[in-house]
């Protein structure tokens, strides 16, 4: 009777377990069917590659000026525009040196389809264009493809950690919530969210402990183009439309100028953890993929808290305003700069 009842259960229990992977597969079959349909309803539409935004800015303005490079993928390219004038490059060196007063030399080498793991040519080049800030925006493409978030993570510290001993500040925007995309349906929707938060999140921690500095890029833009698609995505329904590189680009200009030193506190808003303005880097992490506008800066420990890693969260007030464009950018350096090398 009992061997009789235990071939029983056997039965059962393979019947159960063939079940959940017939049903595994079934689901494994259908994201691969969803991402796609997706990769072919994005490249279906022929999109532009923008110019280059890389020039001076602000000549008028007198001082130094700011050394600005721009690394990263799609994003940083402003892939899908047609205008200069509409890439976030050329809205955040325009928007950089309005508040700084100074112009700009921007230097944009950011790739197309870039991965974390080629960052590091681009690292290179800005360390030999004698960046003072490299500005670096790359992800999505890991998120697409399926890199761990661990090996996308790393390969970001190490290029984080090379510039900043070559004394070149860096600046990270991580990566946005890739499900607001229309061409991502559920299940795939909901994983590609989660992917996206895994790598924002490991992004701003290792980021912070390498030296550099982090903005939330995940929900700053991520309630407005999941709320109106049509106007912040362009044609290919992915990469954003000029109004959503325009809002991209001034996103940044607050945080550069703030790494750069060039604002202090009384242009921020600090949060607050406990009474402190400061934070566990871990939970300063999470708070950043879920906070609008949140920069992430190392602090040191408060007296009487344990732990060998803390940051201040600083979310920078976003108002609602029409997206200004950028300038186009000047071949020559400003009358200032031609004089010096004079």
């Amino acid at each position: 009777m009992f061997l009789v009842a235990k071939k029983s259960l056997a039965r059962k229990t393979a019947y159960a377990g063939g079940g959940v992977l017939a049903a595994t597969a079934a689901f494994a079959g259908v994201l691969v069917a969803e991402a796609a349909l997706a990769v072919r309803a994005t490249h279906q539409v022929k999109m532009p590659v923008a110019p280059s935004p890389t020039g001076w800015y602000g000549a008028r303005h007198p001082g130094r000026p700011i050394n600005i490079a721009l690394l990263g993928d799609s994003s940083a390219a402003g892939y899908g525009m047609s205008e200069v004038e509409d890439t976030p490059g050329a809205v955040l060196a325009s928007g950089v040196s309005e508040k700084a007063h100074r112009p700009v030399r921007l230097h944009d080498l950011s790739e197309i389809g870039a991965k974390s793991s080629d960052l590091h040519p681009q690292v290179e080049k800005a360390i030999a264009a004698d960046a003072d800030i490299a500005v670096i925006l790359v992800g999505s493409n890991d998120v697409i493809r399926r890199v761990r978030p661990t090996v996308a993570v790393s390969h970001l510290a190490q290029a984080v950690t090379r510039l900043q001993e070559a004394g070149v500040r860096v600046l990270v925007g991580t990566v946005p919530d890739l499900s607001t995309a229309t061409p991502i349906l559920p299940p795939l929707r909901s994983i590609m969210r989660a992917w996206s938060i895994r790598i924002a999140a490991g992004q701003t921690f290792h980021v912070i402990r390498a030296g550099g500095h982090t903005v939330s890029l995940g929900d700053v833009l991520g309630p407005a183009f999941k709320a109106t698609p049509a106007f912040w995505f362009g044609a290919d329904l992915f990469h954003p439309s000029a109004a959503g590189y325009h809002a991209l680009g001034e996103v940044l200009v607050p945080p550069t100028l703030t790494v750069l030193g060039l604002v202090g506190d009384e242009n921020a808003i600090l949060e607050t953890y406990n009474g402190k303005q400061v934070m566990p880097l871990a939970a300063a992490s999470l708070r950043a993929v879920i906070k609008p506008g949140t920069e992430i800066d190392p602090a040191p420990r408060p007296r009487g808290r344990v732990g060998r890693n803390w940051a201040r969260a600083r979310s920078f007030d976003n108002e609602q305003r029409e997206p200004r464009r950028g300038e186009r950018p000047a071949e020559t350096p400003p009358l200032v700069e031609q004089q010096r090398a004079r």
